[in-house]
C-alpha cells in the first residue's frame, strides 16, 4: 500500500490567515490563525493553525509532500508596483510604507516558507489567488460539474473571475481586474459609513434594510459603468484605495454631500440609505454576473467563493431567481478559505487526482474542521480551576438545554470540533429562544456588546425548514437569506409600518421575532444530524417539547474578539458577559454558581471598536 500524500494549504499576510491539511484529497483539518492568537482577522503567518493541522493529522513537517500558498507573490507585487507608478506622485506615503516590506520578505515567499517549515523538503506551489478561491468553491462542492464565480476585493490583479469546473479540473473563462472591484466598492461604503474595512462589511449588509435605496441611481451614474453582463468599470476619480490610505476621497464626499462617519458616532438615516443603496447595487451586479455565467457555461450548478460570496442577501437573490438549479457556497469564502482551495488545487489540478461528487453531499463535512476537546481534557480544565459544573449524559443533555432555552436563558454552546470560516454553526455558538421578543436586544447589548440593529441567525431542523422559511433546500453554512414563511409572519399596524430607521426594530414581525430582520428575512442555517448530532438533537427536543424547530445561533464571542477556540476562551467569555449558562462538552456551568474572575486577568479590557 502506497504512503498517503499530505498537502498543506496556507493563506497569510493580508487578513484571516489560515492553514489546511489535505490527505489523499480528504480535508483533515483547517483553522484560522485568529482562533489561536486571539487577534481578530490575524494576518500573520499561520504558525499556530499549521501546528494544529499537523497534530490533527498525526504527522510532522517532514511528512508533508507539498505546500500550496494561496497566491502568487511576484504577480501581486507587480500589481502593487504598477499601481503606484500609475498614480505617482500620489500615494508616496503608502508606497514608502509598503514597498520595503515587499522587497525584504513578501516577494521571497518560497524562501520565507522554507524557513518557517524546518524539515520540510517537498514542493512549494503558488496557484493564483482566484484559482485558490475557485478551487475552494468547486472541489469540495457536491457537484461533478459546476460553474464558478469568485468575487472579492483583489488578489494579484483579478477582482472577479468565472469559469467551469468539471471532474478534477477548473478552467478560468473570464476575469475583471484591479482597480475595478465589487469587493472594494462595498468596502468603500463600509469605510464611509464608519465601519472597519475587511471587518465591518457584514454590518453594512445588516444595516441596509433600515434605509432607502435613494443613492442607487447616483452610484450607477457617477461611480460606475455597469454592463448587462455584470462587468463594470469604476470611476476612480472618487476613490483613494488605488495607492492611498483611505478608501474614498474629497470628490466622494462632495458627491454625497457629507464626509465619512466617524467610528462609534451615531448612525444617521444617510448611513442607512447608503448601506441600502450599495447593497442593492451589489445584488444587481451579482445577479447580472450569475446570468452571464449561466449563459456562457451552460451548467446548471453554481459554486461561489471570495469575500463577496459572504453577502448572503445577494446569494439568496440568485437562488430565488432560479438562474441555476443548485448553488453551493464555500463557508470560508474569504481569504481563509484560500488555504483550503490551494491544497485542493494541488491535489486535483496539479497532481491530477480523480474526484467524485454525488450531487448531494459536499466534502467539507459541515465545516467542522477545527480543534476538538475530549471529555477528559475539559474535566481537567474545570477541576484545575475549581470551576463548579454539572456533568450531563448524552441522553439528558438535549432536554436540559431545551428547557433552558424555553426559560429564555442565554447559553454559551461549546461542543465538538470548531468551525472553519467566519460563521458559528453549532460548534462555538451562543444560543437562545428565537420566539422571545426581547432576546435580540438582550443578546446584542448585554452579551455581544454590539450594535442593537445587528440581526441574529436561526438554526432550524433541515426537515422543518420549509415550514418556517421560504427556502426549500439546504443552507448548512448560514450563507443564504430567505423570507420567513408567510404563515409565520405577523401583519404590522399602520403605525408600525410608518416607522423609519432603527425605530423599525421595535415591531414584532413573526412568531420568531429574535431572528426576523426588519424586511421579514432571516439568515438561515439548516441543521442535520450527520455532522452535528448533539446540536441537532437539542433543537429537535426543543421542537418536540415546545413546538418550534428554530433557535437563535450567534457566534460565541464578543465584539472585537475572534470566536472562542478553547474551553478557557469559552469560560472567560462566559464570565465577562451576562450569559446565564455555559455548556462545554457535556459539562454545564451556571453563572450564579461561579466565583468572580481574578481581577488580574487582562481579558477584554481593550475592545477593538470596529
Amino acid at each position: 500500500m502506497s504512503r498517503p500524500i499530505n498537502i498543506l494549504g496556507l493563506s497569510a499576510f493580508y487578513h484571516d490567515s489560515a492553514a489546511c491539511l489535505v490527505r489523499d484529497g480528504r480535508i483533515i483539518a483547517a483553522a484560522q490563525e485568529e482562533r489561536f492568537t486571539r487577534k481578530k482577522h490575524d494576518s500573520a503567518f499561520p504558525k499556530h493553525a499549521l501546528e494544529y493541522c499537523l497534530r490533527e493529522g498525526g504527522i510532522k513537517l517532514s511528512d508533508l509532500d507539498c505546500v500550496a500558498f494561496y497566491e502568487k507573490p511576484f504577480l501581486k507585487f507587480d500589481r502593487i508596483l504598477h499601481s503606484y507608478l500609475a498614480y505617482a506622485p500620489s500615494g508616496l506615503k503608502s508606497f514608502l510604507m509598503a514597498i520595503p516590506l515587499w522587497i525584504r520578505e513578501r516577494i521571497w515567499m518560497k524562501t520565507f516558507i522554507q524557513g518557517e517549515l524546518p524539515g520540510f523538503i517537498g514542493k512549494i506551489l503558488f496557484p493564483e489567488h482566484h484559482e485558490s478561491h475557485a478551487a475552494s468553491a468547486f472541489f469540495p462542492s457536491p457537484y461533478q460539474d459546476a460553474a464558478f464565480l469568485t468575487v472579492d476585493g483583489v488578489g494579484e490583479w483579478t477582482t472577479t473571475s468565472y469559469g467551469a469546473g468539471r471532474g478534477n479540473q477548473i478552467e478560468m473563462l473570464g476575469e475583471l481586474h484591479f482597480p475595478h472591484s465589487l469587493g472594494l466598492l462595498y468596502s468603500a461604503f463600509t469605510y464611509f459609513t464608519g465601519f472597519r474595512v475587511n471587518s465591518g462589511e457584514y454590518k453594512l449588509m445588516g444595516l441596509a434594510p433600515y434605509g432607502e435605496p435613494k443613492y442607487v441611481d447616483l452610484i450607477l451614474r457617477e461611480l460606475m459603468d455597469l454592463k448587462e453582463d455584470g462587468s463594470f468599470r469604476l470611476n476612480m476619480k472618487y476613490f483613494n484605495y488605488g495607492v492611498g490610505l483611505t478608501m474614498t476621497n474629497a470628490r466622494f464626499d462632495a458627491l454625497f454631500g457629507r464626509g465619512p462617519r466617524k467610528p462609534e458616532t451615531k448612525l444617521t438615516q444617510s448611513d442607512m440609505d447608503m448601506a441600502r443603496s450599495v447593497q442593492e447595487v451589489t445584488e444587481e451586479i451579482m445577479f447580472r454576473m450569475a446570468k452571464h455565467v449561466r449563459q456562457q457555461t451552460g451548467l446548471k450548478n453554481l459554486v461561489l467563493a471570495g469575500g463577496v460570496a459572504l453577502n448572503c442577501v445577494a446569494n439568496g437573490k440568485i437562488l430565488r431567481e432560479g438562474i441555476f438549479e443548485n448553488i453551493w457556497i464555500q463557508p470560508a469564502a474569504g481569504d481563509a478559505g484560500g488555504a483550503l482551495g490551494a491544497a485542493l488545487f494541488a491535489w486535483h489540478q496539479v497532481l491530477g487526482n480523480a474526484r467524485q461528487a454525488d450531487g448531494v453531499h459536499d466534502s467539507q463535512r459541515g465545516s467542522y474542521l477545527g480543534p476538538e476537546f475530549s471529555r477528559e481534557q475539559i474535566r481537567a480544565y474545570l477541576t484545575s480551576g475549581n470551576i463548579p459544573f454539572t456533568e450531563l449524559s448524552d441522553a439528558e443533555l438535549p432536554e436540559r438545554i431545551a428547557d433552558l432555552i424555553k426559560a429564555e436563558k442565554v447559553i454559551g454552546w461549546f461542543y465538538g470540533r470548531m468551525e472553519f470560516g467566519p460563521r458559528a454553526l453549532g460548534g462555538r455558538s451562543i444560543i437562545g429562544d428565537a420566539q422571545s421578543p426581547k432576546m435580540q436586544e438582550v443578546m446584542n447589548l448585554k452579551i455581544k456588546f454590539r450594535e442593537s440593529f445587528r440581526p441574529f441567525a436561526p438554526s432550524v431542523l433541515r426537515e422543518k425548514c420549509a415550514e418556517w422559511f421560504e427556502l426549500d433546500g439546504e443552507s448548512p453554512y448560514m450563507l443564504l437569506v430567505a423570507p420567513v414563511a408567510k404563515s409565520r409572519q405577523r401583519t404590522m399596524t399602520t403605525e408600525e409600518q410608518g416607522r423609519f430607521g432603527l425605530e423599525k426594530l421595535l415591531a414584532i414581525r413573526s412568531a420568531i421575532p429574535a431572528v426576523t430582520h426588519v424586511d421579514y428575512s432571516a439568515r438561515v442555517q439548516t441543521v442535520t444530524e450527520d455532522f452535528s448530532p448533539m446540536y441537532y438533537r437539542t433543537i429537535k427536543k426543543f421542537d418536540e417539547k415546545y413546538g418550534c424547530p428554530v433557535i437563535i445561533n450567534t457566534s460565541f464571542n464578543v465584539r472585537g474578539e475572534p470566536i472562542v477556540g478553547t474551553p478557557e476562551h469559552a469560560y472567560l467569555c462566559f464570565m465577562r458577559t451576562n450569559m446565564d449558562y455555559l455548556l462545554v462538552g457535556n459539562f454545564l456551568l451556571e453563572k450564579k454558581d461561579q466565583k468572580p474572575l481574578d481581577k488580574d486577568i487582562n481579558w477584554l479590557k481593550e475592545f477593538e471598536l470596529d
